[in-house]
């Protein structure tokens, strides 16, 4: 297989870390480009890291093509501080990626979501991820992947008190999830990121979404 270079936004992030992990040890990946705001401790040889204001992401300019997209980027409107500024992280952060992406020859765009993700939902954050999804899916990308985790497991830098105490349920009683219920249980990041590593080798072209009970598996 050809080797291919790759850029992760949101490597800080829950899946971000994880996946960032999975694409330094993928054979197949020659150099992964990875944009933040503020420089991480990873050290790789793989590894070129650029501190970015991501209100500018059109001024991006890596020094070599890059083939895949892999966007992990989100926040809560807690933690963003108003409905405004959740949008600008959820929705044009990552359309304005996706569309540099297009804009400079990306072959992959692979972005997390959140299951319920419905441009017309009456919930804001569903909203928002689904106008997200769509907008996204209009760009000029060969391979466009959509992942709709459900509660996602594992430890945060940031305290997210309510979704440790959902986390704790689940742990708990997260074997009652089977069936039709699987959808709703949590899924482990790292699942979620294996998910987007292995959906970058598929070759069907077009977008396809991942549920996050499909994920529990891949």
């Amino acid at each position: 297989m050809q080797k291919r270079n790759a850029l992760i936004a949101g490597a800080t992030g829950l899946v971000g870390k994880c996946l960032l992990q999975q694409l330094l040890a993928d054979d197949q990946y020659d150099r992964i480009f990875m944009v933040s705001r503020k420089p991480s401790s990873v050290s790789n040889p793989k590894l070129i890291q650029q501190q970015i204001d991501f209100d500018s992401i059109e001024k991006m300019n890596p020094d070599f093509p890059i083939d895949d997209v892999f966007c992990a980027l989100g926040t809560t409107i807690k933690a963003a501080g108003s409905q405004d500024a959740f949008y600008k992280v959820d929705y044009n952060y990552v359309v304005n990626l996706a569309a540099w992406g297009a804009a400079n020859g990306v072959k992959r765009f692979l972005v997390v979501s959140a299951m319920g993700a419905n441009a017309k939902s009456g919930i804001f954050y569903n909203r928002v991820k689904g106008e997200m999804e769509l907008a996204v899916t209009k760009l000029n990308i060969l391979h466009i992947r959509i992942f709709r985790p459900s509660l996602l497991m594992g430890k945060r830098k940031e305290r997210r008190g309510g979704e440790r105490l959902a986390q704790g349920f689940m742990l708990a009683l997260g074997f009652l999830f089977a069936g039709p219920l699987l959808k709703y249980k949590g899924i482990e990041a790292h699942k979620v990121a294996r998910a987007m590593v292995k959906a970058a080798r598929e070759d069907r072209t077009g977008f396809r979404i991942y549920e996050s009970e499909e994920m529990q598996w891949r």
